[in-house]
């Protein structure tokens, strides 16, 4: 008897090592996630990370930081109020000083001033605006679309002296308007377009900037996307019109805006002499040159060539940021 209760203490506690281990086991399991590894692992990074910033930004550093970014938004905001306050100041309020930011009288006067002025002009406002528009869209789609069909062969395709052309076009960046502005110069009195509004045109038409960015995005495409359109049946023109310009359409668009607000300020006045073909930007800048009398005309001239710029960021400013968000990424 006393040998069997041996063997039945030794069987009990064999069994009570198993059940012991049985309960670890269904706890375990009750731990383990049923979801994908990949999210799994995903979570525990974010969570990871929440920790980290909790543990190295502290309120006051929050508090800092956010006071440090609305004094930088203030300041940056500023000139744009100044510029519309002081379109509707009178004369009074234009000179007193230490100025006030925020219009206290509000008048149209200043617009009333310019409208008389534009109307004693001897060329109509009309046909100023009229070689502003035509000088700005042409030259803002013959950039973009030739500095398009420029990149998409550097970037896709490797051409011999690939790498020189780029790094020529990447050191022309380097020189600035008034460096080329002479060259220009002879060159366009050489063939005979001075007093032409292609002498404002070609020089923006031939640019580097658009190169340069296009290029840039366009390298971040994917080349099985081009391949895979080339087994189809595609062919060169039908690859970059229909698959590479819709995917780097943040680039385009963001190069439309900075051309367009170039070419809309500029006044043309080292190549046009003719008033009839004038731009709106030198117009109006002459009506303002009158003295002080025409202080408040000037404010209302900075608000009018101000508002299209600002108006045609507004409404593209979204694909404008994604290009700078995703100017340094590659896939």
């Amino acid at each position: 008897m006393a040998e069997a209760r041996k063997k039945l203490t030794a069987a009990e506690k064999a069994q009570l090592k198993e059940d012991k281990k049985a309960l670890r086991n269904a706890k375990r399991a009750k731990r383990i996630d049923s979801r994908p590894f990949a999210e799994i692992s995903t979570i525990k990074v974010h969570r990871r990370s929440k920790k980290r910033k909790r543990i190295n930004r502290s309120v006051g550093g929050d508090l800092v930081l956010f006071f440090f970014l609305c004094l930088a938004g203030i300041l940056s905001a500023l000139p744009l109020v100044l510029v519309i306050n002081n379109a509707f100041k009178p004369l009074d309020e234009l000179f007193k000083f230490p100025p006030n930011i925020i219009v206290r009288n509000p008048t149209l006067d200043n617009f009333t001033d310019l409208s008389v002025a534009l109307a004693n002009s001897t060329v109509p406002f009309a046909r100023y605006l009229f070689n502003t528009v035509m000088v700005t869209i042409l030259g803002t789609v013959g950039h973009v679309v030739i500095a398009s069909m420029c990149a998409y062969p550097l970037a896709k395709y490797k051409i011999p002296g690939g790498t020189i052309i780029f790094t020529i076009i990447v050191y022309s960046l380097m020189f600035p308007g008034a460096v080329t502005s002479i060259p220009n110069y002879i060159i366009f009195n050489w063939i005979g377009l001075i007093d032409n509004p292609l002498a404002l045109i070609l020089p923006m038409i031939g640019s580097s900037l658009g190169l340069f960015l296009m290029k840039q995005f366009m390298s971040q495409v994917p080349t099985s996307y081009i391949e895979s359109a080339k087994l189809d049946g595609a062919g060169d023109f039908k690859i970059f019109w229909t698959i590479v310009m819709p995917l780097v359409k943040p680039a385009w668009i963001t190069l439309i805006i900075l051309v367009f607000q170039s070419l809309w300020n500029t006044q043309g006045a080292m190549y046009i002499y003719r008033e009839d073909f004038k731009m709106v930007s030198y117009a109006l800048s002459q009506i303002a040159t009158a003295g002080a009398a025409r202080s408040g005309t000037l404010a209302a001239v900075s608000l009018i060539m101000i508002t299209v710029p600002i108006t045609m960021f507004i409404i593209s400013q979204s694909s404008m940021l994604e290009t700078m968000a995703t100017s340094g990424l590659k896939d």
